[in-house]
């Protein structure tokens, strides 16, 4: 090997090629640590309606460390996602010297049984206590897991077929054998069953106002489970049950 000239003019070529990419990595890292590269400003794109500023305030202190060139993108990432209120986040640099951050917040669409929100696309969230900013009211969904996706579909269906009726769903609850039942904001139940829950509530509110409208006040309890109609209880016990509600139910 060692009296292999051309051998050995390769093999010093490829060291010395290998050196000085070494040594201009070394450089260029160098150079970019250097703090002529720093990073002046961490931007929100949108304000926050829900994060609190000096949470977000304490991300950048703690987390958000390096210059324009070093900081460590997925870490500041992930601690802004930890933040409450907080669904998505997206970091990046902007020129010339900061970084831009673009919250998604979650919308909070109902509360989940009892113990977590949920939110505009069903997905299950949580916050703090003293993080629940929360301002309106929002209904009560009790239901299954991995069920809230299905139940904020609905919900917003149902909300929909409600509104010549000026009615809004209180409460929504899906039983352990999938059945469904709404509790309207003036107290009225009603028993919308396995399948076709938003025909069903269409029907009730197409025939409302000439069967029930009366008895608002009174009814507490409507059962729409049958194949051509329904049947409403009132406090003392009495039923009040359309003619064409003859039909099993389903």
């Amino acid at each position: 090997m060692w009296d292999n000239a051309p051998l050995l003019r390769t093999l010093a070529n490829f060291l010395f090629g290998l050196s000085l990419v070494l040594m201009l990595y070394g450089a260029v890292r160098y150079v970019l640590r250097l703090p002529v590269f720093p990073l002046n400003t961490v931007a929100l794109s949108v304000a926050p309606q829900q994060v609190p500023v000096e949470l977000l305030e304490r991300v950048v202190r703690e987390q958000v460390r390096g210059n324009f060139f070093s900081v460590d993108m997925k870490r500041a990432r992930l601690a802004f996602e930890q933040l409450p209120w907080v669904r998505k986040v997206s970091v990046r640099r902007k020129f010339p010297w900061s970084l831009e951050v673009e919250l998604e917040e979650h919308v909070a669409l109902a509360r989940w049984n009892g113990v977590a929100l949920v939110n505009t696309h069903g997905e299950v969230f949580t916050v703090p206590r003293e993080n629940d900013i929360t301002a309106q009211v929002l209904p009560a969904f009790i239901g299954q897991p991995d069920t809230s996706a299905q139940m904020a579909k609905l919900y917003v269906e149902l909300s929909r077929t409600l509104q010549p009726l000026q009615q809004q769903v209180a409460q929504m609850s899906l039983s352990p054998r999938f059945a469904w039942q709404a509790r309207l904001g003036n107290g009225m139940v009603l028993e919308l069953g396995r399948e076709q829950m938003q025909q069903r509530m269409a029907r009730f509110v197409e025939v409302y106002p000439y069967s029930l409208a009366t008895l608002a006040g009174d009814v507490t309890h409507v059962d729409l489970r049958y194949r051509n109609g329904f049947a409403a209880r009132l406090p003392n016990g009495l039923a009040v049950q359309k003619k064409q509600a003859s039909g099993n139910k389903v």
